[in-house]
């Protein structure tokens, strides 16, 4: 299925993931407010990802569909942590069923990054709170997505 046309859903619900060598940064949003927040971060280990700690993020929010960041280069070129993202994708895909879109990613940590430290500075966030710098990365990801309907890339698009 794809993502971009699901019409029957009159509300859509989305994981989104930044995909990264040792942690994966998670956020959810919806189609109403077109926003997201962070969920958490997913330890990533030698053997792949922490499934069972996934698992039990699907199960709570039962999400329509999941959008991964494509780690493009500043020049949209490919490289080696946009191969990890595909085949993370592609595991997703095939492990629960649900169609998985693509966004492009570039510039995500420098803006988490700044986000991080404007909820610092209204006090919304602590210091020790900065390892979920990943999750703040997969919210940008996932309100790109809804903003940038044109950017959106379907995982069977990617070759």
């Amino acid at each position: 299925a794809c993502l971009m046309s699901w019409q029957d859903a009159s509300v859509l619900t989305l994981l989104s993931f930044d995909v990264g060598a040792r942690r994966i940064g998670i956020a959810v949003g919806n189609s109403i407010s077109g926003t997201a927040r962070p969920v958490g971060v997913l330890d990533v280990f030698e053997a792949g990802p922490n499934w069972p700690a996934l698992d039990v993020w699907m199960r709570e929010w039962l999400p329509n569909g999941l959008v991964v960041g494509d780690p493009l280069t500043q020049d949209g070129e490919s490289q080696p942590a946009r191969v990890k993202a595909i085949a993370f994708a592609r595991q997703l895909a095939v492990r629960y069923a649900k169609p998985v879109s693509f966004m492009d990613e570039r510039n995500t940590s420098i803006e988490a990054a700044q986000r991080f430290a404007d909820s610092r500075a209204r006090g919304e966030t602590k210091r020790h709170q900065a390892d979920q710098l990943d999750a703040w990365a997969a919210v940008i990801i996932l309100e790109r997505w809804f903003l940038q309907p044109h950017n959106r890339i379907e995982l069977d698009a990617i070759l």
